[in-house]
């Protein structure tokens, strides 16, 4: 298999080089119009069908490691290193993402994938998707010859081939990390499709606002599933780590969340371009810069260039994905600096006060926080160039710049809707703003009669604090959202006669892209209050013999028993807990601490119990040498429950969003004909 799957990667790199070469000659000579003897339009469909025929090829490669994987072939240096004989089938797909090797090669199959996605919709706009599809064979020569060259998965050992592998990182057995990779992959992979349609656009002068319609489901389908991957990784750092937390700003999961950023600001900002032909050659930037964002991701990842639990080994192929993002970058300037013109605005900013005031903040907010965690995730790389030695930047630093920033924009979230198009009236202001503001000093005082003061044994608390100022402007945000729905809802009831429900499912099928974009914001709030409860966390540990207890919170946790236990891929040390809260039998638990045969690391398994007011989240820290007695930590996370919640609003919001609206002669249809002319101007809005 190993022979098979370098030829395949090899024949794969050939067929993306001739796409490239063979879709640029055929573009120019499109372009220029001259008469040649090849037809081009024959050529640039050569060019497009191999295209196609290299992600078959890249596709035998991603089924030859899978299948030494699963027939356990150790004599291939990325198998030994990633499996072993006992790891359950599972697992086993997912080494081929586990590793530096394998990541890449899962990296160039899900372009190849998107890629002929794209090919195969060329009749759409044929000339604006052979731009793109070029665009995409050259991204895919480069993953291809560092595949070739530079990283290849099918090495082979030299010297005599072992029973028996090293096993996949205990950190990666885990459910989740069998969906969480994949999911973040086809996000980062994904924005390769906007970028390269953004840059055809510009280079071809492409006239019009199409282009952004055409990429517009590319762009959201990308922006949910990296919205998935980096949920579901703080969902595995919370559940597998057992340090108590979900977010640790490590440089990785910065990486992550940086093109996240840059992705949220243009899906806003780039409905200026739609509506005002505004902000052109800022969406255009903002779809460079995601991308760039995401090759400097695994450029972090791949390179080893940073400590971080989720780094591979330190490694050349840093330097090749350098001068690729400078390639990129240099293409893009110069492109733009050729067809700047072509991205003049067609108006003007007419009020600072008015909802395209509010998408230019939003993008200059999301900004600024991708500039913090960027400068931060670079400055111990920086600082050991230029000093000789690294100097590391920690949470605090984070939390004091990006949390209040962070914090600003989810108020803006709520003012967008509220505020309308060029420019808004005093008035206007009042009747939108009274409710948000009643409800955010409502929630501050019942925040205070709770006990959730900024001040805690008389000192100032920035925690409590920020806290403070989320749950309110959470309450805000959400009256301001919900009122839209209602104001609409209650304008289709008075002409339908319908519930209040059933209005509200009417009016968001007018206009999904709108409504799904404010049920995306009340999960960023929901999020938001999920996050807020981290503030008022609790933990306690004890080492605890046989009936003897511990308490935190309501909950006291008695000691039943401990034991240990073992199968072909790892042992296991558990303690049997019975929970009591409030002095009531509850619930048992029993957290575990495993170590694995083939590679003698160890892992946790946390006990978690959810509740939608808290978590209580229990440890195996280990055993007393002495005693043998388990040493347990517990932890009380409130409100973490929410945020996971959270994620599926918005994961719902956006297929919402996704759904194509109801024709105005559907809708009308749903509205009696003498009432639907006068409900029309109440309906409409902007997206």
């Amino acid at each position: 298999m190993a022979a098979f799957g370098s030829f395949c990667l090899l024949i794969a790199l050939a067929l993306a080089a001739y796409n490239l070469l063979a879709g640029t000659l055929a573009l120019r000579l499109l372009a220029t119009g001259q008469p040649v003897r090849i037809s081009p339009e024959r050529l640039a469909d050569t060019a497009r069908r191999a295209g196609i025929a290299s992600f078959i090829a890249v596709s035998g490669a991603a089924f030859a490691l899978v299948w030494s994987v699963l027939t356990n072939d150790f004599s291939i240096t990325y198998i030994l290193e990633h499996s072993n004989r006992a790891l359950p089938i599972p697992y086993k797909f997912a080494a081929l993402w586990s590793g530096q090797e394998g990541s890449l090669l899962f990296w160039a199959w899900l372009l190849g994938g998107y890629g002929f996605i794209l090919r195969l919709r060329h009749k759409t706009d044929v000339k604006l998707f052979a731009y793109a599809g070029t665009i995409l064979a050259g991204i895919q020569v480069f993953f291809l010859l560092v595949l070739n060259f530079a990283a290849p998965p099918f090495s082979l050992l030299k010297g005599v081939i072992p029973e028996d592998g090293n096993g996949l990182n205990p950190l990666l057995q885990y459910p989740e990390m069998v969906i969480h990779p994949p999911l973040l992959y086809l996000g980062y992979v994904g924005f390769s499709v906007p970028f390269a349609f953004a840059l055809a656009a510009l280079m071809m002068r492409y006239p019009g606002e199409k282009w952004i319609r055409v990429t517009r489901i590319w762009t959201m389908v990308t922006w949910v599933f990296l919205t998935c991957g980096i949920f579901l990784g703080m969902h595995w750092a919370y559940a597998v780590l057992g340090w108590g937390g979900y977010w640790g700003w490590d440089p990785v999961e910065n990486a992550s969340l940086m093109p996240w950023l840059t992705g949220t600001a243009f899906l806003h900002s780039v409905m200026m371009q739609e509506r005002k032909g505004m902000m052109k050659s800022w969406n255009v930037w903002l779809i460079f810069s995601t991308f760039l964002l995401t090759m400097l991701g695994t450029m972090l990842t791949r390179g080893g260039l940073v400590s971080s639990v989720h780094a591979f080994a330190q490694s050349s192929i840093g330097y090749w994905f350098l001068v690729f993002m400078v390639i990129v970058l240099v293409v893009c300037i110069f492109t733009y600096i050729l067809q700047r013109s072509h991205l003049k605005s067609e108006h003007e900013l007419e009020s600072l006060v008015s909802r395209e005031s509010s998408f230019m903040f939003n993008s200059l907010v999301l900004l600024t926080v991708c500039f913090v965690i960027l400068w931060g995730t670079l400055f111990p790389i920086l600082s050991e160039y230029v000093q000789g030695s690294k100097v590391t930047v920690g949470a605090p630093f984070y939390n004091n710049v990006a949390v209040p920033i962070g914090l600003f924009l989810v108020f803006l979230t709520g003012v967008g809707p509220l505020l309308p198009w060029r420019a808004t009236s005093l008035k206007a202001i009042k009747r939108n703003f009274v409710l948000p503001v009643i409800a955010l000093w409502s929630t501050v005082i019942i925040c205070l009669l709770a006990g959730a003061k900024p001040w805690v044994d008389g000192a100032f608390s920035t925690g409590h604090f920020y806290a403070l100022v989320g749950f309110a402007i959470g309450a805000a945000v959400l009256t301001a959202i919900m009122s839209e729905f209602l104001r609409g809802a209650a304008v289709i009831r008075r002409q339908t006669g319908r519930n209040l429900f059933a209005a509200i499912v009417l009016l968001t099928r007018r206009n999904t892209r709108r409504y799904g974009g404010y049920m995306v914001h009340i999960g960023v709030v929901i999020v938001v209050v999920g996050l807020c409860g981290a503030a008022f966390n609790r933990s306690v540990e004890r080492e605890l013999g046989l009936k003897s207890s511990m308490s935190v919170g309501p909950y006291t946790l008695q000691c039943t028993g401990f034991t240990q236990d073992s199968n072909d891929n790892y042992d296991s040390d558990y303690a049997m807990l019975n929970v009591y809260k409030d002095g009531k039998y509850a619930f048992q638990i029993a957290p575990e601490k495993r170590v694995y045969h083939s590679s003698g690391q160890p892992q946790t398994m946390v006990s978690i119990h959810s509740t939608p007011e808290w978590d209580l989240y229990v440890v195996y820290e280990g055993s007393n040498p002495d005693t043998g007695q388990p040493i347990i930590k517990a932890f009380l996370n409130p409100l973490v429950g929410w945020i996971w919640i959270g994620l599926l609003v918005m994961v719902l919001g956006s297929i919402v969003a996704l759904v194509p609206s109801l024709s105005p002669a559907t809708a009308a249809l749903r509205v009696p004909a003498t009432q639907a002319v006068s409900a029309e101007p109440a309906l409409k809005g902007g997206a």
